[in-house]
């Protein structure tokens, strides 16, 4: 199969994911949910966690949390760089038919930093406090469904961002090991 058919086929079935899952929202609990997971994830839910755990996880929850602002710091250059060289439009911007149920935060889409960091920041803090697992796990998964239910984003930028978000994540500890400054 030749390239640019490859391409479009596999464009035209990421658009009918997006128009399924952003149906999904046309059920009020479900866009509601979504959407106030959304919200969190925007940072309020993880400087919330670093915060408890730089205030009450003694030198290793302040390890986490400066592990974890680290993390953002890099991720933010990253996703804000990569969207303005991929110019990649969101969704509910090139299809009509997907409404957007919460204002993006930028223009582009690709890839999604609000998994981006869930991710990163998931896998950092699970690294210093597995216990949490029960709680960040599920919200990472969350965040970064809530992308392509809410029309921000298509199911390719949730990936590419939870590769790009774990990879940063699991390159902090082998810069963190090599330099001992956390």
């Amino acid at each position: 199969m030749n390239t640019p058919l490859l391409r479009q086929r596999l464009r035209t079935n990421e658009a009918r994911w997006c128009l399924r899952a952003n149906a999904l929202c046309d059920y009020g609990l479900i866009r509601g949910f979504f959407a106030v997971v959304s919200r969190l994830g925007d940072g309020v839910f993880w400087y919330a966690l670093m915060g408890a755990l730089a205030l009450f996880g003694g030198r290793l929850g302040l390890s986490a949390a400066l592990h974890m602002a680290a993390i953002s710091l890099v991720s933010l250059l990253l996703y804000k760089g990569l969207k303005r060289w991929t110019r990649r439009p969101r969704p509910c911007a090139s299809d009509l038919r997907i409404r957007a149920w919460v204002a993006p935060l930028d223009e582009f889409s690709f890839p999604s930093g609000h998994t981006l960091h869930a991710v990163g920041f998931t896998i950092v803090a699970l690294a210093y406090v597995p216990a949490l697992a029960w709680l960040l796990i599920p919200f990472a998964a969350s965040v970064a469904a809530s992308r392509v239910v809410l029309g921000l984003h298509y199911p390719s930028d949730v990936l590419a961002a939870t590769g790009i978000g774990s990879a940063l994540a699991l390159g902090s500890f082998w810069v963190r090991d090599g330099m001992v400054f956390l």
